[in-house]
């Protein structure tokens, strides 16, 4: 009784802990991510590249905000990384930046940073204001490369490498253009407690293989702008979780889907919805090589479903929605070569996709991009010419069926 007591007393007469300063104020939103992979050699920096070198790398932010931070990513490197500055700005033309933005990003007060190996760095809070869909330069210098370049291949986008410490230039005259990032994985910025984040989640449709460089037309930049345009979707941003080749179930140009589900989805800040759209490869790269029995086929379709269905339960235990996409038409793919059992996987998988009760919601993106008089193929006004990846005006097609009341809260 006495200990009881005493327990008590000490509980009572203890002052509560101060919650942090940044509770009280705005919460953070991801506006803008890649995710990140082991950069294959074809894509890593070239040797003459990987020392004393500065990479100013662009971005299109989704949502604006007052604040901004940045995180960077050693998340495949086997070595620490030193950076020893980072920059931010508004891009300009080219390598250009508007200066009178340019804003350093510190890392506990200090200006470099050494990231450990498989980790990722958060920069401290950037008192940097940007309008929603702005365009960044993030500069950074790096002393050496590391061994295992973390990155994102698939940019879409124009930056610049230069060798020498030019994070401040207001331009990086003589630069060799790349159309890769390094070491970049995330911008979140300073948002109202009623903002959200969408997960954009697939492999190279999401990532955007056949859309414009520069053009910032995949369809998640597409639905990013339309939800900008309304008033009720301002303060919803959208970052694009796609892996040119990924797979649900195999590593293949990075984890599979279920491995990098949390890095990639789960720790967006202010996540609230998923859109799904996954398992293309899966399905097409099961016959590429050679044929396989009916049983395989079966096999196959159950580990999708299985997978879709552990995603769906990971996201619901973090109360985000899950909305499944369907998988689009491939047929006449000379990477593929897909026949009809190929055809009748993807048929299934769509089945249960659009079945009430596994996912949330639907985008039904295979009525969307198919040919009416060929179902098992791509309208050919929508097709980028592999009949596997849409165009531009494709993935306008499919950001334009998305419905936004889905995003409503």
């Amino acid at each position: 009784m006495k200990v009881t007591w005493l327990l008590a007393s000490i509980l009572l007469s203890t002052p509560a802990l101060a919650a942090p300063a940044d509770v009280a104020r705005s919460e953070w939103s991801a506006s803008w991510a890649a995710s990140q992979l082991a950069v294959e050699p074809a894509n890593a920096l070239p040797s003459e590249d990987a020392t004393d070198v500065t990479l100013r790398q662009t971005i299109r932010l989704s949502v604006g905000g007052p604040r901004l931070r940045v995180r960077l990513s050693n998340a495949f490197g086997t070595q620490p990384l030193m950076i020893d500055t980072v920059r931010v700005a508004l891009a300009g033309k080219g390598s250009a930046i508007i200066s009178s933005s340019q804003k350093p990003a510190l890392f506990g007060g200090k200006s470099s940073v050494m990231i450990p190996a498989g980790a990722d760095y958060w920069s401290d809070p950037i008192d940097m204001s940007t309008p929603a869909l702005a365009r960044l330069a993030i500069s950074l210098h790096l002393d050496a490369a590391p061994t295992v370049q973390t990155g994102h291949p698939g940019s879409r986008a124009t930056s610049y490498i230069a060798h020498g410490t030019r994070s401040d230039d207001s331009e990086l005259a003589g630069a060799k253009p790349v159309e890769h990032w390094y070491q970049i994985a995330g911008v979140d910025v300073a948002a109202p407690a009623k903002s959200s984040t969408i997960v954009a989640f697939g492999d190279s449709i999401t990532d955007g293989h056949g859309a414009t460089t520069d053009g910032d037309d995949r369809w998640p930049d597409v639905l990013a702008a339309r939800l900008q345009a309304s008033a009720a979707g301002r303060q919803t941003g959208v970052v694009n979780g796609g892996i040119g080749g990924n797979h649900l179930l195999t590593d293949g140009l990075g984890p599979n889907a279920l491995a990098r589900f949390d890095c990639d989805v789960l720790a967006q800040a202010g996540v609230r919805f998923v859109i799904m759209l996954e398992g293309i490869n899966d399905i097409g790269g099961a016959t590429r090589e050679h044929a396989i029995s009916a049983e395989a086929h079966a096999t196959l379709v159950a580990r999708l479903i299985d997978a879709y269905a552990q995603m769906i339960e990971r996201a619901h235990a973090h109360g985000i929605r899950m909305i499944g996409a369907t998988i689009l038409p491939f047929v006449g793919s000379d990477y593929y070569h897909p026949g009809p059992e190929t055809e009748a996987d993807r048929a299934a998988v769509n089945r249960w996709i659009r079945t009430p009760g596994h996912f949330d919601a639907v985008i039904d993106f295979d009525r969307v991009a198919r040919d009416p008089a060929h179902p098992d193929r791509m309208l050919a006004q929508y097709d980028s010419g592999d009949h596997l990846h849409p165009s531009a005006i494709g993935y306008r097609a499919m950001a334009n069926a998305v419905p936004l009341e889905y995003f409503s809260r």
